[in-house]
């Protein structure tokens, strides 16, 4: 038995209701190009909106000008899906409440998330949309993940209930001694004063 070796989200769709909501919303709010239009191959009286959310991946949504919101907030049930978590840097994040203000849409406010801050709203279908922003940036060669992981050993071994920012800063240096080389005989930490 193998696996089927994942490489990364290679797109995510979601059900819209009319063309220029999604349009409004993902390009018109969020700021994701939209790239490319066709009808739905599985159902042609359907159309399928393609955005760029910034990593040139997609998300894809089907449209239907008959169709219209039909939850305050869609359903959460098992095997639902909760939220979408988009990536923005931090000086966009420090705008969002702002943003959000000015087109009257009701959101969370600031979340600190420990290794990251976020904020939550709805799109106009009442799908819940979390923009976050990481507190770290990973070393050269190393990813989100990888950075994670060492945080979140080094959080089970103090016993902390969540990854806090001495998790992170720890797990970075930890990360750069091991994938960096130095010509220093002792990379310990030192006191030049």
């Amino acid at each position: 038995m193998r696996k089927i070796q994942a490489q990364g989200i290679h797109h995510i769709t979601l059900m819209g209701a009319d063309r220029q909501t999604s349009i409004d919303f993902w390009e018109g709010l969020l700021g994701m190009p939209f790239v490319f239009e066709q009808p739905n191959l599985d159902d042609p009286a359907e159309g399928h909106l393609y955005f760029d959310p910034g990593d040139g991946r997609l998300i894809t949504i089907f449209t239907n000008e008959n169709r219209s919101r039909a939850h305050r907030r869609t359903p959460t049930d098992a095997g639902c899906v909760h939220h979408l978590a988009i990536n923005v840097s931090l000086a966009t994040f420090r705008q969002i409440e702002a943003r959000l203000g000015e087109r009257g849409i009701a959101h969370s406010g600031h979340k600190d998330r420990g290794f990251m801050d976020s904020i939550y709203f709805k799109d106009p279908l009442g799908f819940l949309i979390e923009c976050a922003c990481y507190k770290f940036e990973p070393p050269n060669g190393c990813t989100h993940a990888d950075v994670m992981i060492e945080a979140h050993k080094l959080r089970v071994e103090a016993g902390d209930a969540s990854i806090a920012e001495i998790h992170l800063a720890d797990a970075i240096e930890l990360l750069v001694k091991r994938t960096q080389t130095s010509l220093s005989s002792d990379r310990a930490p030192q006191n030049p004063y």
